[in-house]
């Protein structure tokens, strides 16, 4: 949780000049930072105090990195804590790997302590200004901003803060068509760079979750453009 309004940071890297590098910065920004050297630390450190944000790297020793963000997003507890996985894997398949897993955004090595100082921020942002105040309908879908809560008829929907945020902006305007760009914007910012791949990887994540009553997929493709709620 934030001391005095600072929110905190969780750097979780094996490498000690990174992981220094990295809470050096992140203080320098105004975050409270804490760090871990594995994984198996990482989660005492969570229980201990959850933290706003966590930047993990990939490589871990004993748990790797991949296996660390599955069982943070698989705790009730801990799900809506963005995770940015930091890997030298630049390859396509590792980025959708890890964001499958549920990792909000991937950063390949070696990468600008700037760029990822500005993701931190952009990923802050996005949690703190998911519409707030309000229920969003379509259909037998229900999206509750006040308790961050959806719900498919009476059935719970289990989102990530992407798939909320996304969820809520189809919502906000169904049956219009969003492009991955607009998507893109909206739903990431546009501070930071984010290809569209990452549009299409927490689009079908989001479509899994609301198939949860094994009803029909509410999210329509529209081939060469982008997607639409109904």
């Amino acid at each position: 949780m934030p001391i005095d309004g600072r929110p905190l940071i969780l750097v979780v890297e094996d490498e000690i000049g990174q992981q220094n590098v990295l809470t050096y910065n992140l203080t320098a920004h105004g975050y409270d930072a804490i760090s871990a050297s594995d994984g198996e630390e990482a989660l005492l450190m969570i229980r201990e105090r959850l933290p706003d944000l966590i930047i993990l790297d990939w490589m871990l020793p004993e748990v790797s990195g991949i296996e660390i963000c599955r069982q943070i997003k698989a705790d009730p507890e801990t799900r809506d804590v963005p995770v940015i996985m930091l890997s030298a894997r630049s390859e396509e398949v590792d980025r959708v790997r890890g964001l499958d897993t549920g990792a909000d955004d991937y950063v390949t090595k070696p990468y600008s302590v700037s760029e990822l100082m500005a993701r931190v921020n952009a990923a802050l942002r996005r949690v703190h200004r998911a519409v707030e105040g309000v229920v969003l309908t379509y259909g037998d879908i229900k999206l509750d901003s006040n308790q961050h809560r959806v719900f498919r008829g009476e059935t719970p929907v289990k989102l990530g803060p992407t798939e909320f945020r996304l969820l809520a902006t189809f919502l906000e305007r169904p049956g219009m068509v969003w492009s991955r760009e607009r998507l893109l914007d909206r739903v990431w910012g546009t501070d930071v760079y984010v290809d569209s791949r990452t549009v299409d990887v927490h689009v079908g994540r989001l479509r899994r979750a609301l198939r949860v009553t094994k009803g029909e997929d509410p999210i329509r493709t529209v081939r060469g453009t982008g997607y639409a709620l109904g």
